[in-house]
């Protein structure tokens, strides 16, 4: 539904590969004056390239096959990888193309027939899923926290709507990653520990807090219907995007942060797009493939444990207590948020505990992640006790 949205206001920005772009707008044009050396520090050194940017040019047909040979031999320099090395050619990311080309002006049209205008492969594994998504936050905080932010550097030349979409698109991966945290310990923690966060359930204002999070659920699946999905297909994306927010938004943030402080370079990571058969074939069965870095898998299982312990200690508290001091009515709105974090996510309690497969989640892992779990409830204790 982004998409959507931003088309009502100059169009969506550019993203992925499926897109078509007016040769002078990504490029610009240029007069025969200008001078040839800083043509060639922008776009490189092919002269016949630099040719094609002049106002006037005219294309020419070649009946030379010499000439022909010669061409083809120069297009093949132009197609290479290395073109670019040493010069300014390539270095702004999708996002950050889409938002200076709509500052000058600019507009795009977000179109979406329903015969495929474009083919190509998507990730089908957790692994290659959370490097792209990673790579995507890693872009968009570097704008979110440069000069070029769109709280800055947007409202003198785009409308307040265009201006406010790219910047909830700019800091999208920070503000993801920290609320999806906060959500996945704060309340568990003090579950954890008998400390109430919300409104007693018999509480008017209670309400508030589940209008609230139903409005976010039916808004979701709101978006995901009315473009064309099912309801499994909300539940995948609603779940994938708490993975993701714990892991690749974080993980993208940080070493944005990490190299604005310089304290680490920044790494670029590509998204692996070679079909792989038995990885197909989990994708098609809806079976995760959790063969990936521990840095991806320890956050998720930490969660899980947190939460679980939480859950279980509670349940125990009420059951031998008896739900002395309405302790049921003080603490659900914590319980209930611990246990819809572990049923929107059992598929990695099944790869931790169920599956035995090469694509479950390895012991090595589970156990750990119990280390770094214990190590937060305990930390966590001392502090709210």
């Amino acid at each position: 539904m982004r998409w959507h949205g931003f088309d009502g206001v100059g169009g969506p920005t550019i993203s992925g590969s499926n897109l078509y772009i007016k040769r002078e707008a990504l490029l610009g044009s240029f007069s025969k004056q200008q001078e040839l050396v800083a043509l060639k520090r922008s776009f490189g050194p092919s002269d016949d390239f630099i040719k094609t940017l002049v106002e006037d040019y005219k294309p020419g047909f070649i009946h030379d096959g010499e000439s022909s040979r010669m061409l083809l031999e120069k297009a093949n320099v132009l197609a290479s990888c290395s073109y670019e090395n040493q010069t300014s050619w390539g270095t702004s990311a999708n996002y950050f193309t889409g938002f200076t080309l709509h500052r000058k002006g600019w507009k795009s049209v977000y179109l979406y027939p329903k015969k495929p205008q474009f083919l190509g492969t998507a990730t089908t594994n957790f692994n290659d899923t959370s490097i792209q998504h990673m790579r995507w936050a890693s872009g968009l905080t570097s704008v979110a926290i440069s000069k070029f932010c769109p709280l800055i550097y947007g409202p003198l030349k785009m409308s307040w709507v265009q201006f406010m979409c790219y910047s909830e698109l700019a800091f999208m991966p920070l503000l993801y990653c920290l609320s999806l945290w906060g959500f996945a310990f704060i309340p568990q923690l003090c579950l954890f520990n008998d400390i109430p966060l919300y409104p007693k359930v018999s509480d008017s204002s209670f309400n508030i807090f589940l209008i609230i999070f139903v409005s976010a659920i039916l808004k979701s699946l709101y978006e995901v219907v009315t473009t064309g999905g099912q309801v499994r297909t909300w539940r995948n994306d609603w779940r994938i995007w708490m993975m993701r927010s714990i892991t690749s938004y974080f993980y993208g943030s940080l070493d944005v942060v990490l190299n604005k402080l310089g304290m680490k370079e920044a790494s670029f990571l590509p998204t692996n797009k070679v079909i792989n058969d038995e990885q197909v074939k989990l994708y098609e069965m809806g079976i995760f493939d959790f063969r990936t870095a521990t840095t991806f898998l320890a956050p998720l299982v930490t969660v899980i444990i947190v939460n679980i312990a939480a859950f279980v200690r509670a349940l125990v508290v009420n059951v031998v207590d008896n739900d002395r001091d309405g302790y049921w009515e003080k603490m659900f709105g914590q319980m209930f948020l611990s246990f819809y974090i572990l049923v929107s996510n059992y598929a990695v309690i099944e790869g931790m505990v169920i599956r035995r497969d090469k694509a479950s989640i390895p012991l090595c892992v589970t156990l750990l992640s119990g280390v770094f779990s214990v190590f937060i409830l305990l930390i966590g204790s001392a502090i709210l006790s």
